[in-house]
């Protein structure tokens, strides 16, 4: 396989996307669920508020957390795997070592 000057290769670039792209996916959709939860209990205006600084606070957070910088990609990872978000099966293909750095860092 060519190794790329980063340190990741084509396919491992590849494969990143893809699971990046998943976990993104997944953690919208349980959002989206939450909003759709919440919205139906909505009886005052004081309720339309908390759900508005819910989903201030959630963009936020998803905004920050999903840094698709190749330099940042392991923490990301070990990250969205602690949260429930990933799966090391997700990441299947890239290096041994990568997998292990993100193992490692998904007990930090």
């Amino acid at each position: 396989m060519m190794q790329l000057s980063n340190g990741w290769t084509k396919t491992e670039q590849q494969i990143a996307q893809k699971a990046f792209k998943k976990a993104h996916q997944r953690e919208i959709n349980h959002l989206i669920q939450q909003v759709r939860d919440n919205a139906s209990e909505i009886a005052e205006l004081e309720d339309l508020w908390r759900l508005h600084d819910f989903l201030s606070a959630r963009r936020h957070d998803i905004d920050g957390k999903y840094d698709y910088r190749e330099s940042m990609l392991l923490f990301v990872f070990a990250q969205l795997i602690q949260q429930g978000w990933l799966y090391l099966d997700d990441l299947e293909g890239l290096s041994k070592d990568k997998l292990t750095k993100i193992s490692a860092l998904t007990r930090m």
